[in-house]
């Protein structure tokens, strides 16, 4: 019973937090993306290409993978619309819509295979497979786009999937401008489309005979101004690999931003895949204590974190770390340390760099008062000590977690129903700023804390024991929160 009111409890706090929550992001383009339906592998590219625009900070995303039935009143709370969607049309409602939506002053960015689309041809289902489908053109759609395809001769297609430069011919046009004259693909290279004389090509490729292509410059970019509205078409981005490259990703996201508003404010150089100058550097230190592999991915898949790891304190103390990091995040379990690991353990702290201390860390250093009383504020006795007896756990208990004070490490994480070790008899600095609590009596209570060291933002995290926790959203948010917040961000 008690178990019932605390999770109707907790689902009544979440929907007053869900209620609370703004429907968009204030200041970030809106962007909504069309998928669902494609000849090409939409799974994977549509939360690709939501990521990519998610992650420069400019937009927020929404999917729709039914597009028909789209009302008018759904796309005017957006600036921009992404097609990454090849399949059947979507009803007159929708589509006049669509039209609408893009003649009077929005955006719309077609992505690769969505050129196909709405054209008069076979509808294309998942891998390639035609129906028996044929739908009448919509001909305003090759308008809005300014190049479909053709199966009347000569034939539109493409070569072999190869690699290629795409050279850019308007390079003052805002998505080019400040990009290198060229860049390399390594995608389909569409040739024969029937582009349409509302589109100006910004982009062209040699389509090489060597590759069963044209032996010409085909059309690679180019945009279209629609009524009041921009489309950005990119032929480019047939599968994840495509997507990847740096110059599918920079067009793409500088092109978005083009069709939203008009302008580029996107850098000319944006890879995914390279780290970034403004990502939060962090040493993770392991040793002494067994774990799931499922810990790695709480430091995976962060845009704007890079990690390092350290299979012992030894490994990651043996010299002087400031220069290379902003973080340090402990998941070992060890008493012994060098005088001189202290040392660089000790100036990496009181240079004001961040420490996040995970579970079992706790346990760290017991004869290093100076560590766990002042750093830390607190410590798992490993025996008894000092009149206080011995601390204690146990495996696999079922915890209500729910936060006592609004911090950054805590943002979005609400009430958590978790199972996860327990400590007992810890002992706990009575100057700790305790963020989150749990009322299991396997526990002290306190389980997410900041301690009140001034020289440098230290968070200790208490749950953490293995694949239960790792994989525990709110567990992957306090983690995350508390990197950067300990970093300064």
């Amino acid at each position: 019973m008690l178990r019932t009111v605390v999770w109707l409890c907790s689902l009544a706090t979440l929907a007053s937090a869900q209620a609370s929550l703004p429907l968009f992001q204030e200041g970030k383009l809106r962007a909504l993306i069309f998928s669902g339906r494609n000849n090409h592998d939409w799974r994977t590219t549509t939360p690709h290409l939501k990521k990519l625009l998610l992650d420069t900070g400019r937009f927020d995303v929404r999917v729709v993978e039914e597009p028909a039935g789209t009302t008018a009143e759904t796309l005017a709370a957006y600036d921009v619309l992404v097609l990454d969607y090849n399949g059947p049309r979507w009803g007159a409602a929708t589509e006049k819509a669509v039209e609408e939506f893009v003649r009077s002053g929005k955006g719309m960015v077609v992505v690769h295979g969505a050129s196909w689309a709405f054209s008069g041809l076979p509808a294309l289902g998942d891998g390639h497979k035609r129906t028996d489908i044929i739908e009448p053109a919509w001909p305003e759609y090759g308008d809005m786009i300014g190049g479909v395809w053709s199966l009347d001769e000569p034939r539109t297609g493409h070569g072999e999937l190869h690699s290629f430069k795409v050279q850019f011919i308007d390079p003052r046009h805002p998505i080019a401008r400040g990009m290198e004259e060229t860049f390399l693909a390594t995608d389909e290279l569409y040739h024969h489309m029937r582009m349409r004389p509302t589109a100006k090509v910004i982009a062209t490729a040699y389509d090489n005979p060597k590759m069963r292509g044209t032996g010409k410059d085909e059309p690679v970019l180019w945009i279209v101004e629609h009524g009041k509205g921009r489309v950005f078409h990119t032929t480019l981005g047939h599968d994840l690999a495509a997507m990847s490259e740096p110059g599918f990703t920079t067009t793409f996201l500088r092109g978005t931003e083009w069709a939203a508003t008009g302008k580029v404010t996107l850098p000319a150089k944006i890879d995914p895949l390279r780290p970034r100058d403004q990502r939060t550097r962090v040493l993770v230190v392991t040793g002494g204590h067994g774990y799931d592999t499922s810990f790695y991915t709480l430091f995976e898949g962060h845009p704007d974190i890079e990690w390092g790891h350290a299979l012992s304190n030894h490994e990651a103390f043996a010299e002087d770390i400031r220069p290379k990091y902003d973080v340090l995040v402990l998941y070992d379990f060890t008493q012994d340390i060098t005088e001189a690991e202290k040392k660089n353990l000790a100036d990496f702290v009181e240079s004001g760099k961040g420490v996040v201390v995970l579970h079992h860390a706790i346990a760290d250093y017991g004869a290093w008062a100076w560590w766990y009383e002042t750093v830390v504020g607190g410590r798992y006795l490993l025996k008894p000590d000092k009149g206080l007896p011995a601390s204690n756990y146990r495996h696999d208990e079922e915890m209500f977690v729910y936060p006592v004070a609004q911090h950054p490490v805590t943002a979005g994480v609400s009430r958590m129903h978790i199972f996860d070790e327990t400590y007992k008899g810890l002992w706990i600095s009575p100057k700790v700023q305790v963020l989150m609590k749990t009322d299991n009596p396997t526990s002290d209570g306190p389980v997410v804390w900041i301690s009140p060291y001034d020289k440098s933002r230290v968070v200790y995290i208490q749950l953490g024991h293995d694949r239960l926790a790792h994989v525990h959203p709110g567990y992957r948010a306090l983690v995350r929160n508390a990197m950067l917040w300990s970093a300064g961000k």
